[in-house]
């Protein structure tokens, strides 16, 4: 009952999306799912988002590319030319009539074209604006991704010990910086009902990051300890994060979170090593990773991969095999969480509900230009 009255609540929501790229329109997407309306407008001379032409080696999509198609569902796409007064005009009547706006311009570029938040509250009080910078509103720097994670430690951390840092395979950090808006601009809307104020949400990329850094930044903080790359293990606890090859050549991964798994492992894989002084504490472990691993690989490889499975699932061990993408998606989870309309697939943004959803697939570059100008008279 909770879930369907805040999805109807936020029905009446009317969005304007003035981002591209991920962080901005993933947020886009959200409210879309929540059943707001989402207008995205796009750059009519540049053809829109830039993501539409991000295209894999091989990849045969039109104006929708797959990178687009993965934080787009459920919007109108608008083509305007805001250099243009009739651009520009069409944009304010958009913002008279909506509840919030989502922008990730480069700090300056927004008053250039007429659309910052200070402009468009003065035509709509209410309005509740978000924007993503890369490095706030008082840095005019270019924030991408990758970027980020260079500067804000995690290629640091990220990789082998005896290798380069390493860019992980998403940019999450956008999708980091993404969730931290969402988080803004609910409070925004919540502070909106008592007080009856818009207001401008800010998230930069750099301190979503940073913030983002969990333990690894405590470690240091702290514990005085500066992390450093070490593969998939994790600095504060062994074994986690490891993985070791079965029989029949599946890699399982251990997520060992205290010693009573440990032990009912050891029992598992008739390992004889309780009484090991260098094996009973967790902080012991870490300091004997090295010769720890040894032992559960020598262990783990005589063992077939779903036998060994299904007694650490018995014992409620935290273990898993790691999966490719496509084995991902024949698991009831994953298919839970699916959207799919015309023959598109994709994923949802908020997985805090698994209420049926009716979304608009991927639009078109300004396919619903037309649509949108009309009802607001031109």
């Amino acid at each position: 009952m909770f879930n369907h009255y805040r999805i109807t609540m936020l029905s009446d929501l009317k969005v304007i999306e003035l981002a591209s790229v991920l962080a901005g329109p993933s947020v886009g997407q959200f409210f879309a799912e929540l059943g707001a309306e989402v207008i995205k407008v796009e750059n009519l001379k540049t053809g829109g988002d830039v993501t539409r032409t991000w295209k894999g080696r091989d990849e045969q999509t039109d104006d929708r590319s797959a990178y687009f198609c993965s934080v787009n569902w459920g919007k109108k796409s608008v083509a305007i030319d805001l250099s243009t007064a009739a651009g520009l005009k069409a944009v304010q009547k958009l913002a008279a009539k909506s509840d919030m706006v989502i922008a990730s311009y480069k700090p300056g570029d927004a008053e250039k074209l007429g659309v910052s938040y200070q402009q468009l509250t003065a035509i709509n009080p209410q309005l509740i604006y978000g924007q993503i910078t890369g490095y706030g509103s008082d840095n005019d720097r270019v924030g991408y991704d990758a970027v980020i994670q260079a500067e804000s430690g995690f290629m640091d951390l990220n990789g082998l010990p005896e290798g380069p840092p390493t860019k992980m395979p998403v940019a999450l950090v956008d999708v980091l910086a993404a969730h931290h808006l969402k988080e803004g601009l609910l409070l925004a809307l919540l502070k909106r009902e008592k007080t009856g104020n818009g207001s401008c949400v800010e998230v930069s990329l750099i301190q979503a990051a940073i913030s983002s850094l969990a333990n690894q930044a405590s470690n240091w903080l702290v514990a005085h300890k500066l992390p450093k790359r070490q593969g998939s293990a994790h600095p504060n606890i062994a074994p986690y994060g490891e993985s070791f090859l079965t029989r029949d050549d599946k890699r399982i991964l251990l997520a060992i979170g205290s010693d009573r798994q440990f032990l009912d492992l050891l029992v598992i894989l008739a390992l004889n090593i309780s009484e090991d002084v260098r094996f009973v504490t967790n902080q012991s472990r870490v300091i004997h990773r090295k010769e720890l691993n040894e032992l559960l690989t020598a262990s783990i490889s005589s063992f077939e991969a779903d036998y060994l499975m299904q007694e650490i699932h018995r014992k409620k061990i935290p273990a898993g095999i790691i999966q490719s993408i496509d084995k991902v998606f024949e698991m009831e989870e994953a298919r839970r969480i699916l959207l799919e309309a015309n023959g598109f697939r994709g994923v949802r943004n908020f997985v805090g509900t698994h209420q049926p959803l009716s979304l608009l697939p991927p639009p078109h570059f300004g396919e619903h230009t037309d649509e949108v100008l009309k009802s607001l008279g031109f």
